[in-house]
């Protein structure tokens, strides 16, 4: 089982479950707004990709932060954990868990190498 990370109503979120059901590979979003993410979790996908990855700074959301929660991503580890669980929009989308690996933004390529189809 494949988690998909985002919101539902975001356009690159809808095209990966699009693409995930197309390829009969199951899957599950754990929606940011109504489900919520943790500190705990976000911490662990900084480790694994960091923050240039995983912190989208193009976005609204990020030009919304205060000046003390920008420069907090910028420092990162556990502060930078508990502002994006605060901010959860600021996470670049999606975040595919493939249990042993996580995959950040549109990645067709990179999901069926992992997925082998």
């Amino acid at each position: 089982m494949v988690t998909i990370y985002g919101i539902k109503n975001c356009d690159t979120v809808r095209k990966t479950l699009k693409w995930f059901d197309a390829k009969g590979i199951e899957n599950k979003l754990h929606d940011f707004r109504a489900d919520g993410i943790d500190a705990k979790t976000i911490e662990g996908w900084l480790d694994e990709v960091g923050g240039k990855i995983l912190i989208n700074k193009r976005g609204p959301s990020y030009r919304n932060l205060s000046d003390e929660d920008k420069a907090t991503l910028e420092q990162g580890g556990p502060e930078a954990s508990k502002v994006l669980a605060a901010n959860p929009t600021v996470i670049k989308r999606p975040v595919v868990d493939f249990g042993t690996i996580r995959t950040v933004a549109y990645d067709e390529a990179r999901w069926s190498e992992l997925a082998g189809v």
